[in-house]
């Protein structure tokens, strides 16, 4: 028969960790063991008692959330668009016939009254012109004089007096284009307006259709400015609309004058998704000239409007919600937005005068959840936003 050994006892794990950890420390007694050993216990449980003690200090303070309620407010929301100066009379002043400028009797910038002489091209061929032309029609008037008398007496033929009669046509439309050609060397201004820049000086030889300098009359205004695709459909959703604008230079400051858009240009431009609106500006002082540039200031009134913050809002599949909190308990709800400013937004339904939105905190909150809250009143929210109404 096989001898069994009896099976060692096993040695419990923390008398085995005592007899290792006596080992590292060395020898030494056994009242300073227990002291060292002790010490180590009492820190490793004070470390483990803080460590659950925070966690619960830190949730009692994110339990306490900030909600506030909606205010009302007469607002006025203003927006800006780039937008260029033209007159509604600007052209080109060209030369009309081939010569040298023998006079020019403008100044540039000159305010100058329609029909005042500008400038002069060289007229001596076509004055010579227009004296031959004159010879020409005076001698066929005699002799058309001379055959019709003939004719009255049986003389000549009827033929004959009609032959005279068709070359003093023909003399009479000649004086009248030598007339035409030395009226086209005095170049007149069609429209009262201010002379720009000088192409040309005296003594240039200038061609046919030449620049010679422009012509604006800028008594009134167009002002060109683009608009948004969704912008141009609420314009148009009240066609009786007109929309009053005003115009800030570039000195921001306003132009002293309001105008009205009354035109829009037909095509959007598809690279920018923007369509031209042009508003007409009167400039009675004559300030503002061809081809400034400034801003649109289009104005829109809310009266009574109804704010919340922005931060107090969230998006779930293109709609907008807030977190309304009633008896402590959080619940969602969409709203709708009229308009947007600067960290508010115009609110036009789904929120009462009287309820509490949650503020802050909107990620550590879920539907149904009960929570604790602090009220904040609305008009100090809105003074922390640097919100200021104008």
């Amino acid at each position: 028969m096989n001898d069994i050994s009896p099976i060692a006892p096993r040695r419990p794990p923390t008398s085995i960790f005592l007899a290792n950890l006596r080992v590292l420390l060395g020898r030494i007694d056994e009242k300073k063991f227990m002291s060292r050993i002790i010490s180590i216990t009492s820190g490793l449980a004070a470390l483990w008692m803080l460590a659950c003690q925070h966690p619960h200090e830190h949730h009692e303070e994110a339990g306490v959330f900030a909600v506030t309620t909606p205010l009302r407010q007469d607002v006025e929301l203003t927006r800006e668009y780039v937008a260029q100066v033209h007159a509604i009379q600007h052209i080109e002043v060209r030369a009309q016939e081939r010569g040298y400028l023998t006079g020019i009797f403008v100044d540039e910038g000159q305010l100058i009254e329609e029909g005042t002489k500008m400038f002069q091209v060289m007229p001596l061929i076509y004055r010579a012109d227009l004296h031959r032309a004159e010879a020409e029609a005076e001698a066929a008037s005699i002799e058309y004089k001379n055959t019709k008398m003939l004719a009255d007496k049986d003389i000549v033929s009827s033929a004959e007096l009609a032959l005279a009669g068709a070359k003093l046509n023909r003399a009479k439309a000649e004086l009248e284009l030598a007339q035409t050609h030395l009226r086209l060397t005095e170049i007149r201004a069609p429209f009262t307006g201010l002379m720009d820049r000088f192409v040309v000086r005296l003594g240039s030889l200038v061609e046919e259709g030449d620049l010679l300098t422009t012509l604006s009359d800028n008594r009134m205004l167009w002002i060109y400015f683009n608009v948004p695709e969704a912008e141009y459909l609420d314009y148009k959703a009240d066609p009786e609309q007109k929309m009053v604008v005003k115009f800030k230079m570039a000195n921001n400051k306003m132009f002293d004058q309001e105008g009205k858009v009354e035109t829009i240009e037909a095509d959007f431009d598809n690279t920018t998704g923007n369509i031209a609106f042009r508003a007409t500006f009167p400039n009675p002082t004559g300030l503002l000239r061809h081809g400034e540039t400034g801003n649109i200031v289009v104005s829109t009134k809310y009266p009574d409007a109804q704010l919340i913050p922005q931060k107090a809002t969230f998006e779930l599949l293109d709609r907008r919600y807030v977190y309304v909190v009633d008896e402590g308990v959080v619940r969602s709800r969409p709203i709708s937005v009229a308009a947007e400013l600067p960290h508010l937004f115009i609110v036009d339904g789904g929120l009462e005068d009287t309820d509490h939105i949650l503020l802050e905190g909107l990620r550590k909150v879920q539907e149904g959840m009960h929570i604790e809250v602090k009220l904040e009143e609305p008009a100090e929210v809105l003074a922390q936003l640097k919100y200021h109404a104008e």
